[in-house]
């Protein structure tokens, strides 16, 4: 599933392309699963800004979809750590390619697949479980956290993962996801369009994965010495955030910033380890088939997904 310039699904088309050719330290996966996620949105529509770095005009990469799983088919040169016929995982950000019956992606991208989880759930994992287990870190018992966009594919992993801490959980996103964020454990829940979450709390912790409001805002949510965290939203935003947020927090004892996500396998596998023990589990939303690509980002950019929309290429 291929798109040449930036715009809504409609840009998206099959195509045939050649199978890609695995280079050095690179794997060539037969996919079976990619997640999308809200990246995979904003890359295709080119904004905010930084959707597109690499491609300013037209996209970088021609193929979305980052977190992939499937086997391994083949691969490059200096490979040691799989071979032909291995079920892998990971989140293949920088590459992408994931919307296609075949991907290459870099060896230090990839993980074995744990046997207990099928391809799909474990194309859930590595970019939301990575987000969301780091953006709770802090997260303990008596501590007042917030996730704010709560009910997609980061915030299904979130909740449940700072409420193992023993914190009490506040969870914002539109009305048709209140009794979903009830049912991963959420003590509290919030339809934004409705509750200003800023004048609420206030909370000790607050993840906010859908940032579009002022410094001020969000400083005013924080109880003394609390953090304020965000992943993605608007470039104006973000960069307040780094400028103004910073002072801001230093003046008033609080601590504002973005979380600068780090990827690969050692930041998703704890995650992907308690889904695997049963000890966390893995919501998806709806599958779709490659072909319908195009609806499968239109559910998730538009924020009706109930946790992960998956897309199967085998």
């Amino acid at each position: 599933m291929v798109y040449d310039r930036y715009g809504p699904p409609a840009v998206l088309r099959l195509d045939e392309l050649p199978v890609p050719v695995p280079g050095a330290g690179q794997v060539l996966v037969k996919v079976a699963a990619t997640s999308v996620n809200l990246s995979d949105w904003e890359c295709l529509r080119g904004t905010p800004l930084y959707a597109r770095v690499g491609g300013l005009r037209a996209p970088a990469r021609r193929i979305l979809g980052s977190d992939i799983a499937g086997w391994v088919e083949a691969v490059g040169p200096d490979v040691t750590r799989f071979r032909p016929g291995d079920q892998v995982y990971g989140d293949n950000l920088q590459a992408k390619g994931g919307f296609a019956e075949y991907a290459t992606a870099p060896e230090s991208a990839l993980a074995v697949k744990p046997a207990a989880l099928t391809f799909a759930q474990a194309s859930a994992i590595p970019q939301a479980g990575a987000i969301a287990w780091q953006g709770i870190a802090g997260a303990a018992a008596g501590r007042r956290v917030l996730i704010n966009g709560a009910g997609g594919g980061s915030g299904s992993f979130a909740i449940p993962l700072a409420k193992r801490l023993g914190a009490h959980v506040t969870g914002v996103d539109n009305a048709g996801k209140l009794d979903f964020m009830r049912s991963l454990g959420a003590d509290e829940v919030l339809d934004y369009r409705r509750t200003d979450f800023t004048r609420a709390g206030p909370y000790d912790l607050i993840l906010d994965l859908v940032a579009h409001r002022s410094v001020f805002a969000y400083r005013r949510a924080l109880a003394p010495g609390g953090r304020y965290r965000c992943v993605g939203g608007s470039v104006s935003t973000l960069l307040r955030v780094l400028t103004a947020g910073t002072v801001a927090g230093l003046l008033t004892g609080r601590r504002l910033g973005v979380l600068a996500v780090q990827e690969g396998p050692q930041h998703f596998g704890p995650v992907a380890g308690l889904c695997a023990g049963g000890e966390l589990d893995i919501h998806i939303d709806r599958t779709f088939p490659l072909e319908q690509v195009p609806e499968a980002l239109a559910r998730v950019g538009e924020g009706r997904a109930l946790g992960k929309v998956i897309v199967q290429a085998s």
